[in-house]
């Protein structure tokens, strides 16, 4: 009787910390219609939520909000979001996303865009924050018609420098998939494992930086790059921009948060004539 008890009680925990993990979804369209952007059908679950703030002129905007105040290791979210033919969408978060440290299993992030034809996407959520021993997997899948234009921005954070933290350990991978026009144009697995704060500071990967960010935009070219090196030729922040299959990629290591984010910022001005998010500015 006593042999059993062990199993009977890793099984029970086991069955707890499932059934105390988060998990959210939310599926969404928005569609043109006469000119104007409004939201088509939802599908909302779990902890996740979005919001749209009152009606733009022509665009529309969508805020993710997570009810559950963070993600730790088990937890589970998916986002599928369609732009239909001609429609305008800006998708930010009411603030940054905290990943916090796990002793188990991995966070697990899903992330579905699809831009059809002549409609415009920009994905703009506020920073992602690892804390020490954070474990999380992200994939990012595009879709983008010929005729569709994308802004996606991703700010990641590797331990809260101006609160003395630093993320030491923990894993971290990301994989992002773009298509254009059926035809994948765009492919990047990262994975960072085991003692992450020893490998940022080598300088092939981030010379001791502690945030960094992409920025992908399509379609691209040699004078978008130029525009970009413009700006960040002045900047405090590690910089590197370039284009190829028709899309363009910049690429920022900084030392906190607070400079990346400043820098982003001057960067996305001169990628887009639309106003930021409000609430990157607050």
């Amino acid at each position: 009787m006593n042999d059993a008890m062990p199993g009977a009680a890793t099984a029970a925990t086991s069955e707890t910390f499932a059934a105390n993990r988060a998990t959210g979804a939310v599926a969404f369209e928005v569609r043109a219609r006469d000119g104007i952007t409004r939201r088509g059908e939802l599908d909302e679950s779990g902890s996740l939520r979005v919001r749209f703030p009152s009606p733009e002129a022509q665009g529309l905007s969508a805020v993710f909000v997570n009810t559950a105040g963070g993600i730790a290791g088990g937890d589970r979210f998916d986002i599928s979001i369609a732009a239909r033919a001609a429609s305008r969408l800006t998708v930010t978060t009411a603030a940054a996303e905290k990943i916090y440290r796990s002793h188990g299993p991995e966070a697990r992030l899903s992330i579905s865009l699809k831009v059809e034809h002549e409609a415009h996407l920009a994905w703009l959520p506020q920073e992602t924050i690892l804390f020490d021993q954070a474990r999380v997997a992200r994939h990012i899948d595009i879709e983008l018609a010929e005729a569709a234009s994308l802004l996606l921005c991703e700010m990641v954070v590797f331990g809260r420098a101006a609160m003395g933290e630093r993320m030491a350990q923990g894993r971290f991978t990301d994989r992002w998939r773009l298509k254009r026009g059926g035809r994948l144009v765009f492919a990047e697995n990262l994975r960072l494992d085991g003692d992450i704060g020893a490998k940022l500071a080598r300088p092939a990967i981030a010379n001791g930086s502690a945030a960094v960010a992409t920025v992908l935009v399509a379609p691209g070219d040699e004078a978008l790059v130029t525009r970009v090196r413009e700006v960040s030729a002045s900047s405090g922040v590690e910089a590197g921009v370039s284009a190829w299959n028709g899309f363009a990629m910049v690429r920022f290591c900084a030392q906190d948060a607070a400079r990346l984010r400043a820098d982003v910022i001057a960067v996305l001005g001169r990628l887009s004539a639309a106003a930021l998010p409000r609430l990157w500015l607050q």
